[in-house]
């Protein structure tokens, strides 16, 4: 770092403050800060402590928190120096707790909370057992009371309650009454009961979202843009029909991966092949689209993405999907209408016991296919 601030002395502030511009706040601060004098005085301007970043963004939405050392040092020496300046703040449930009890904020007017889990966000907004919903009464209670400054508020929570637990069920509608005067963000809900596996999900967030991956979304998807998304799972105990993934093509138009999980069979199937050419059904195309994962899923949502007549994939695709269901959509590997787009995928993973016969093969000349037992 000495070697560092020699050369970085050499340039004038005006030069200092373009490059250092192009970096992270955080990362200013921790190496400039008590440098010397005047790297000192830089890293204080306003531009590198109003609005500050304190986890490390790893793959797609995945966050991690910032090293226990790390996290200290920036707690004890730095923070009692700029936390007056500090207008906005991005944390992990983690090091919450550290980074607010390191000094007051009187300044602070943003506050974005993300990888916050279910556990996690019980634990932050006190509620004392799985048997509600985290909605907007909590959200007041115990974070945006406390803050008479904040007027930006971003968060993304999903909340898992056992069916068994419950005694009435919420409907959407009671959770959004709950937000009602929400001065912040647009605040979308909904909600879903799962009578087979007994639970139900209510996911809550601020509209509009910079999240980059969004995990079981259901039919009840409300929809939107959310042009940083890069990777989706969707789930439901209901089926996906053919407009289900006319809308999340139309949501995550950048996306990159996708996985179903969905036993249900299509209901609309029968009624699309009935029209000659289907001409009342759009072809879906992602076409940012690199990888799709088939988990648990009904045959037809294989055919869904196989099929040339209702799906239009780019090159060089990543497909991990069993490979009896394999076998079935392509009507052992002789299907015509399915060739197109199994000839655009890069890699295939067979997932189960399933022998790679000379007929694949031939059906993927141009593919790589390895069998994966799990």
């Amino acid at each position: 770092m000495e070697h560092l601030s020699i050369k970085l002395d050499d340039l004038p502030d005006e030069i200092l403050l373009i490059i250092f511009k192009k970096l992270d706040n955080f990362a200013i601060l921790y190496s400039l800060i008590g440098v010397n004098k005047r790297l000192h005085k830089i890293a204080h301007d306003p531009d590198f402590t109003r609005h500050l970043t304190l986890f490390k963004h790893l793959k797609y939405a995945s966050v991690s928190a910032l090293p226990d050392s790390t996290l200290s040092r920036f707690c004890l020496q730095i923070v009692p120096e700029i936390h007056h300046k500090i207008k906005w703040l991005n944390v992990e449930p983690a090091s919450m707790e550290h980074i607010f009890l390191a000094k007051n904020y009187p300044n602070l007017y943003g506050l974005g909370v993300y990888g916050i889990d279910v556990s996690s966000a019980i634990s932050l907004f006190t509620v004392e057992s799985k048997t509600t919903f985290i909605d907007g009464n909590d959200l007041k209670e115990n974070i945006i009371n406390h803050m008479s400054r904040l007027n930006t508020f971003t968060f993304s929570i999903r909340s898992l309650v056992d069916l068994r637990n419950q005694t009435e069920l919420r409907s959407n509608e009671d959770i959004q009454h709950t937000f009602k005067n929400f001065k912040y963000n647009q605040i979308i809900s909904y909600v879903d009961h799962f009578q087979e596996k007994q639970y139900s999900q209510c996911h809550i967030y601020s509209y509009p979202n910079k999240r980059k991956c969004w995990n079981n979304i259901t039919n009840n998807f409300p929809g939107g843009l959310y042009k940083y998304v890069r990777e989706v799972s969707l789930y439901d105990e209901r089926p996906f029909e053919h407009e289900y993934f006319l809308r999340i093509g139309e949501a995550f138009p950048f996306m990159e991966e996708l996985t179903i999980n969905n036993k249900k069979p299509q209901m609309n199937k029968l009624h699309r092949e009935s029209k000659s050419g289907n001409e009342d059904f759009s072809i879906i195309k992602y076409p940012h689209l690199t990888r799709v994962k088939f988990l648990a899923v009904h045959d037809d949502y294989v055919e869904q993405f196989l099929v040339d007549t209702t799906m239009c994939l780019p090159n060089n695709v990543f497909l991990a999907v069993c490979g009896q269901a394999l076998e079935r959509v392509t009507e052992n590997f002789t299907r015509n209408t399915t060739r197109i787009n199994c000839a655009k995928l890069r890699l295939v993973y067979l997932v189960g016991k399933y022998e790679i016969t000379q007929q694949l093969k031939d059906y993927f000349p141009h593919t790589n296919v390895v069998r994966r037992l799990v």
